[in-house]
């Protein structure tokens, strides 16, 4: 609350907006904010010309769901404005996020063809009267929410009442709900349409979508990659974990949507390629001063570790892996290595990049102050 101005601020982090509602007028400010929206795209095109993407925009509306719109109106739109776009029944209200060369590259992203498809419409900007019943629409949401979760139960339907958003007009909702088999709505729909007075459209996610929807911090400090950047949700198994040498602990695999982690697919490819070049290691490596067992294995640096005594860490020696294949190509002609001692390889010491100063390092150096040597005046004689 501004005393001075009288001036209300909200934040909507599920439309990526800030809303400034002025006290004394009544009027309300929408106000783009670019880094709190979902699954956002920076323009590294900007200022760059593209006659052909002049008039097409993409305009975001609640939380991941978002479209590329070409402009009919004939007004000049720019990014951060409000716009009354075409909807499948009535219209919507969203915010344009992208304009310009950088929406041509996101058109090849997702496979549309400017040619071929046929975009809906950008009818206008948005007018104070489209701002404050879209306001309103979004009041009723979490209300809304709460109460169809209540119908669903009553009706005991083995699904969960996501999210809900409404239309820009507020005639239509669309309900995103979880379920694991098929559900017969039929029934909820009519309850639906009873309770609240509009048009309603029921849209299944999984689990992962939901939490793209909701959005979070992960475990790594950042950004949920579901409400980041991913578009596209691929299988993920546990032989993911298991290719990456990882704890099979659900706890730590699990992220915030109960699955496994998305990042588990991100360097299965790089450790693949490196367990290819990796030999397998059955049996123990014959030296003449005995046997050598594999205790443990460096994937990325193709480093595998061995020990006289079996499943003992104590006293360990490095060797990479093509040593290892030579090794056994020698056992196979029933040659042996004299010892595992002279194939130790120097293990790569960690050094700190602050280093070993003093924690004081940084403060300013103090002058050490010269002591004047007084030699003493000789005494008067009288």
């Amino acid at each position: 609350m501004n005393d001075l101005s009288n001036e209300t601020i909200q934040f909507d982090c599920f439309r990526g907006c800030m809303v400034v509602s002025d006290e004394s007028t009544g009027e309300t400010d929408i106000k783009y904010r670019q880094g709190c929206c979902k699954l956002e795209v920076y323009d590294t095109l900007k200022g760059i010309a593209q006659e052909q993407f002049d008039d097409f925009y993409e305009v975001r509306f609640k939380n991941t769901r978002k479209g590329i719109y070409v402009n009919a109106s004939g007004q000049s739109v720019k990014t951060g404005d409000l716009v009354v776009v075409e909807a499948a029944t009535g219209h919507d209200l969203g915010i344009v996020t992208l304009e310009g060369a950088i929406v041509g590259r996101q058109m090849k992203c997702r496979g549309l063809d400017p040619a071929k498809t046929e975009f809906k419409k950008i009818y206008r900007k948005a007018r104070p009267f489209d701002i404050q019943r879209w306001q309103e629409a979004i009041a009723r949401e979490q209300e809304t929410m709460i109460r169809a979760r209540v119908l669903a139960n009553n009706l005991g339907l083995e699904m969960k009442i996501g999210d809900v958003e409404f239309q820009g007009d507020g005639t239509k909702a669309i309900f995103y709900y979880i379920a694991d088999g098929r559900v017969d709505f039929r029934q909820l729909i009519k309850d639906f349409a009873e309770e609240f007075h509009i048009r309603v459209e029921m849209k299944q996610i999984g689990a992962r979508q939901e939490a793209g929807l909701i959005g979070g911090l992960g475990i790594c400090g950042r950004e949920l990659c579901c409400a980041n950047y991913i578009t596209e949700f691929k299988s993920i198994t546990t032989s993911a974990a298991r290719v990456q040498d990882l704890s099979l602990n659900p706890q730590k695999l699990a992220g915030q949507c109960g699955k496994l982690k998305c990042c588990l697919n991100y360097e299965v490819a790089a450790y693949m390629d490196a367990h290819s070049r990796i030999p397998r290691v059955q049996e123990p490596l014959e030296f003449q001063d005995g046997q050598a067992w594999l205790v443990k294995t460096d994937i990325l640096s193709e480093t595998l570790y061995f020990s006289y005594e079996k499943g003992s860490l104590a006293q360990t020696f490095p060797l990479p892996a093509a040593e290892v294949r030579e090794i056994q190509a020698m056992n196979r002609r029933g040659e042996k290595p004299a010892t595992l001692h002279e194939e130790q390889v120097a293990a790569p010491e960690f050094i700190s990049a602050v280093g070993d100063d003093a924690i004081n390092r940084f403060d300013p150096e103090k002058k050490k102050r010269r002591r004047k040597n007084r030699s003493k005046k000789p005494a008067k004689k009288d």
